[in-house]
């Protein structure tokens, strides 16, 4: 008897991970297929930030080919939000509403609210976006659902006044989703010109503004280019203040108060901690 040929198993690629609309967004992504998919479009942006940097074209249409061919940015959107899903666990929005707790107003009217802005935002439906104390304003690049304006953060009209601008600001997983280290530099800076102390309402004090910062840990512990110090220092020069901070295995959380007093500082690219397994994420402010 001759045994059947057995058909050799076609190696798992991330265009087939990704889940397709007759799928729909509660398509199973494992764990791991969600990180393969998310760790390969932030290597695909910074390779084709450096592309555009040396004015290679070619390249540069190669690269978003293979973007395209993994999904492009809903697929990416959709692992993170998988990633953040409450069966994973990875509301990070939590983290900020634990914190913010004994300062949040308690006015039972339900009109005193203090103004979020969430930069990336993923969903209508988070920690902070149910909580009555506070008042979300969501953006992201692309909208996946009624609730976020489409919006890039970085062409997001400056304020003209108190009314346009927010008492927190949430970077969860948003800045080392920039592909390169001065527009991370930027994107902080730009920061603080949305932020405000006003009052929240006439029978309030003012508040102190905060900025929530969510990081994966991998940017901060095992950077050549950034260390906790680093990025203490960085937010420092800029008025901040790091009032909470958390760390798990994967991600650093931290919540920075704005101080308004700025410290007028660049920071360049240097070489902190050196090491072949490193990695190099930098944060750079001219």
């Amino acid at each position: 008897m001759v045994a059947k040929k057995r058909r050799a198993k076609k190696p798992l690629l991330l265009s087939r991970t990704r889940p397709s609309a007759i799928r729909g967004e509660h398509a199973a992504l494992s764990s791991k297929a969600t990180r393969n998919l998310i760790r390969s479009h932030h290597r695909l942006l910074k390779q084709r930030a450096q592309a555009q940097h040396a004015g290679d074209e070619i390249l540069v249409n190669e690269i978003n080919r293979q973007i395209q061919e993994n999904g492009g940015l809903e697929s990416y959107q959709l692992a993170s939000k998988l990633g953040q899903s409450r069966e994973r666990g990875g509301d990070s929005s939590k983290v900020l509403v634990d914190w913010m707790g004994p300062h949040l107003p308690h006015a039972k009217d339900g009109q005193t609210r203090l103004r979020v802005l969430e930069v990336g935002a993923l969903s209508t439906k988070n920690a902070c976006s149910t909580n009555p104390a506070m008042a979300v304003t969501r953006i992201d690049l692309n909208s996946q659902e009624p609730g976020i304006l489409k919006q890039d953060f970085m062409e997001r009209p400056l304020p003209r006044d108190d009314a346009d601008r927010f008492h927190i600001i949430s970077l969860s997983l948003v800045l080392n989703f920039v592909p390169d280290a001065i527009g991370r530099g930027e994107m902080l800076k730009r920061c603080v010109a949305f932020l405000t102390s006003s009052s929240p309402s006439a029978s309030t004090p003012p508040v102190t503004p905060r900025l929530f910062l969510v990081l994966p840990a991998a940017c901060v512990n095992n950077s050549r280019y950034l260390t906790h110090g680093r990025l203490g220092d960085i937010m420092t020069g800029m008025g901040f203040f790091l009032s909470e901070s958390k760390e798990t295995s994967k991600l650093i959380y931290q919540l920075w108060e704005y101080s308004q007093k700025p410290q007028s500082r660049s920071w360049k690219k240097e070489m902190l901690n050196p090491g072949k397994t490193r990695n190099n994420f930098a944060i750079v402010v001219k």
